[in-house]
């Protein structure tokens, strides 16, 4: 077996990695193997992973039924067109499942490889929709401060992170943002929620409803921070959006499949959107596979276009038999051992775990929704006062610990400290879930002491 020093020295000369810094790139870390929630390293040393490896391996590692139903699914058909006028019993059945555990409203699935990919095909499916019904002027789409949802170009345009702006500007047209529900740093005095969503018809009003198609938001905001909204701000937003006439995007590229407790998260709520975004947890990351899922309304529409209005939006790999034939397996694989409900018992004991964490004076928030936590660090509780720098090193001791984690770092954003993010496999055991509270305390002390 090539050596890992060789490795790293063809990786570093060949690779250009996603969020590239050669310097990050030093001394990566080579993942070798996975079961269940632990990682294994080139040098043999496993850890906890944190993070679902990018909150998407929500059924763990190592699902051998997941590589047999490939390896079968390959060796029947690899791949088939799914262009209008042909299909595969894979993406077929694949979608009809979809269908039956989303929101009560969704009617249809248009697939997709990413998350990013999945978000395009979602502005896109506004505009079209908004162009059938004799309103073209509806084009332009809200986003929030802080929220994430990819960075292909209108996805990164929606992205309310400016560290990712900065070097590939100017941003496209007609997408604007406007603020995020996030209770801990929210500045007004009465109820975030209320605040927030009354916030997006301010600008509605602003721009005028008859240039407006969508506003997008993720039930959960994650790479931003694991932000949860106050209950009362998504039944408002729905309500802004009725009015309006204004189409609801949720985007649960993370949220869905569990992460949060619910089959897809705006069930918290009580709220249906009118088109959701997926991928990651779909097929627990095994192989690249999203999508949209398209409401009654919105399909009913795509349906009766007449042909020179028909949709021409395309992507070679949409429907692709193997990954639906994964996808399917996957979403079984969650319903057959309750890990949905599973995330939601389990998720409260890590976050009352990391609630115990309060009594560290860096820890200024702590705050979850199901299997998706939270830390956020400060260099005074009292004011509030962001902590820049410190997530880094406290992800840096985590690792030493045996717990691979993410941050969401605040240097680019003063609004926001560093925060921990928390995200384990959906099956992770007590133990470890217990194990990784005790590792996050022992780390901020050793990064702050």
């Amino acid at each position: 077996m090539e050596s890992v020093a060789a490795l790293i020295k063809a990786d570093q000369e060949h690779i250009i990695h996603p969020l590239h810094f050669a310097k990050d790139n030093e001394k990566p870390l080579v993942v070798v193997s996975g079961q269940g929630e632990m990682l294994k390293d080139a040098d043999g040393k496993e850890f906890i992973d944190g993070l679902s490896g990018l909150w998407n391996v929500n059924a763990g590692h190592g699902r051998k039924e997941l590589a047999e139903v490939a390896a079968e699914q390959m060796g029947r058909l690899s791949f088939a067109s799914a262009y209008s006028g042909a299909t595969n019993p894979a993406a077929v059945k694949l979608a009809d499942k979809l269908v039956k555990i989303a929101y009560p409203n969704t009617s249809a699935v248009y697939f997709t490889t990413a998350g990013a990919e999945s978000n395009e095909s979602a502005f896109k499916l506004a505009r079209f929709y908004w162009k059938l019904k004799g309103k073209p002027n509806k084009v332009k789409v809200f986003s929030r401060v802080h929220g994430y949802h990819g960075v292909t170009m209108a996805a990164m345009s929606a992205t309310g992170m400016a560290s990712y702006h900065k070097m590939f500007g100017p941003l496209v047209p007609n997408f604007l943002q406007v603020p995020a529900p996030y209770p801990y740093r929210w500045p007004g005095n009465g109820d975030p929620g209320i605040e927030a969503a009354d916030a997006v018809e301010a600008a509605i009003l602003k721009e005028g409803a008859d240039t407006v198609a969508a506003v997008i938001a993720e039930p959960v905001m994650g790479a931003g921070g694991v932000i949860v909204p106050p209950a009362t701000y998504f039944p408002r937003l729905r309500e802004i959006c009725n009015r309006h006439d204004v189409l609801l995007i949720t985007d649960e590229v993370i949220t869905g499949f569990g992460r949060t407790g619910k089959w897809f998260a705006l069930a918290h709520w009580g709220v249906e959107p009118d088109l959701t975004s997926f991928a990651k947890g779909v097929t627990s990351a095994y192989l690249p596979l999203g999508g949209v899922l398209v409401s009654k309304r919105v399909h009913a529409a795509i349906q009766g276009a007449p042909a020179d209005q028909r949709f021409m939006h395309a992507a070679t790999y949409s429907g692709h038999p193997v990954c639906c034939a994964v996808g399917l397996r996957n979403v079984e694989i969650i319903e057959r051992e309750g890990l949905v409900e599973r995330a939601a018992m389990m998720g409260r004991r890590l976050l009352v775990g990391l609630e115990g964490l309060r009594d560290l004076p860096q820890v200024g928030d702590v705050r979850g929704l199901g299997m998706m936590c939270g830390v956020e660090l400060v260099e005074s509780r009292e004011t509030r006062k962001p902590a820049i720098g410190i997530g880094g090193k406290v992800i840096g001791e985590a690792l030493k610990r045996g717990l691979l984690a993410r941050i969401r770092a605040g240097g680019a954003d003063p609004a926001i400290g560093d925060t921990i993010c928390i995200a384990p496999p959906l099956m992770t055991p007590a133990e470890s879930l217990d194990r990784i509270v005790t590792i996050v305390r022992d780390s901020i002390v050793a990064a702050t002491g």
